[in-house]
């Protein structure tokens, strides 16, 4: 119990620094993302800067209000203490994550990197989508477990941003490679990362359980 504390006092910090990282970013010092867009070049499709740049606050704004909502609902006090607020805020959880994917699903075209990177996106967008809507099945049939696997996989998803900057920044500044091409390979490496980072989890908190169970 006092290690699930820790990792859920973790996860606190980086979700709320994030978030906060986002909205600053986004939406004070540089709302209409000089920086993001002066990486993308010899775009093949026209972009309505307007559109896309509106597009983009609501998809910050919702992929932090899923971040947010996930992270509540991930806290065993406010589980036990109101299950109404846990069901309904799974429910804002749900609805943010659908926002997200079909803002991105408009972004993904004009992505830095060209096509490779908007299919990555796509693909990406798809995966989110349908680990989120097993989640929900899952607690349908009132298999808690299963579904608390399933959405520690999808939260996992939240992260998806931060994975790609990071990965992004140690192609481009620490091998020297185009920012498009490490931008490319930050979407694709992050795809695998978010698969694979939430299975490990899964099975750390799976054997604590047994450890406990277990005399």
């Amino acid at each position: 119990m006092k290690k699930r504390r820790t990792l859920y006092g973790l996860l606190a910090c980086i979700s709320i620094l994030f978030i906060l990282y986002a909205l600053v970013a986004n939406f004070i010092i540089d709302p209409g993302a000089k920086a993001f867009l002066s990486h993308k070049i010899s775009l093949k499709r026209e972009l309505n800067l307007p559109v896309w740049i509106n597009v983009m606050h609501i998809h910050v704004a919702f992929a932090c209000i899923a971040m947010a909502a996930g992270l509540l609902n991930f806290s065993i006090r406010i589980f036990e203490k109101n299950r109404k607020f846990h069901r309904i805020n799974g429910y804002v959880y749900l609805v943010s994550v659908l926002l997200v994917v079909i803002t991105s699903g408009y972004m993904a075209p004009y992505a830095t990197g060209g096509k490779i990177s908007s299919m990555g996106f796509n693909v990406l967008n798809i995966i989110w989508l349908l680990i989120t809507i097993m989640a929900l099945a899952q607690i349908k049939k009132k298999r808690i477990i299963r579904h608390r696997n399933w959405m520690i996989r999808s939260y996992a998803f939240c992260f998806t941003n931060m994975s790609i900057h990071l990965i992004t920044s140690l192609f481009y500044q620490g091998f020297g490679l185009t920012y498009a091409t490490s931008y490319t390979i930050g979407v694709y490496c992050s795809i695998v990362l978010l698969l694979v980072i939430p299975n490990i989890i899964i099975r750390n908190i799976d054997r604590s359980r047994e450890a406990v169970v277990t005399p």
